[in-house]
């Protein structure tokens, strides 16, 4: 065992090789495909990411096999969708399925499932945003017509309404910022 002050401790060679991506093709369904994207782009995770954290875990894996009726499985119409994934997952992917005599995009399939309690919690999230959104947006408006106010009494080039015009831009910023996020989140309504 390396001691802890040694240059040269750290990552393994092992541990460095199952951090290395690498692309893997899936038949999955539609909604499956739907959910990894959702997820990945409205959180901001890579999709890489994502799979490490919910298929990477052998153990969780094992038990979700368990689970799994490949017939049932057969009947969902999928279609070839291909990802970048750590090279750790895909070797735990690849044995739970030699283990089960399973295909691996039922695995993948079924591991997706789990992030549908995620986007149906995001999708509340969503509609309290969209409220909050239009008190902001109120708020908002009403400090516009208290500048427009003091350039009307006080004239723009005053240090007060300069300042204020200041605040004006970074308010501007930041409405388009959280209109731009519920523009993305729109896809949660449809989920």
């Amino acid at each position: 065992m390396p001691r802890s002050n040694d240059p040269l401790s750290g990552p393994s060679m092992f541990d460095l090789r199952g951090k290395q991506s690498v692309r893997a093709t899936f038949k999955l369904s539609q909604k499956a495909i739907d959910s990894i994207g959702l997820v990945a782009v409205h959180m901001g995770i890579k999709q890489k990411s994502l799979f490490d954290h919910i298929i990477e875990d052998y153990s969780a894996l094992d038990e979700l096999a368990r689970t799994i009726r490949v017939r049932q499985f057969k009947k969902i119409p999928r279609k070839q969708k291909t990802f970048v994934l750590s090279r750790k997952t895909i070797e735990a992917l690849t044995t739970i399925s030699e283990t089960y005599n399973m295909p691996r995009d039922a695995l993948v399939e079924y591991s997706i499932k789990k992030l549908e309690s995620v986007i149906q919690s995001e999708k509340l999230r969503h509609e309290e945003r969209k409220k909050l959104a239009m008190k902001v947006a109120a708020k908002f408006e009403e400090t516009r017509a208290m500048y427009r106010e003091a350039v009307k009494t006080l004239g723009g080039d005053d240090p007060f309404c300069r300042r204020l015009e200041k605040a004006m831009i970074a308010m501007n910023k930041t409405q388009e910022d959280v209109d731009d996020f519920l523009e993305k989140s729109k896809v949660l309504e449809d989920f």
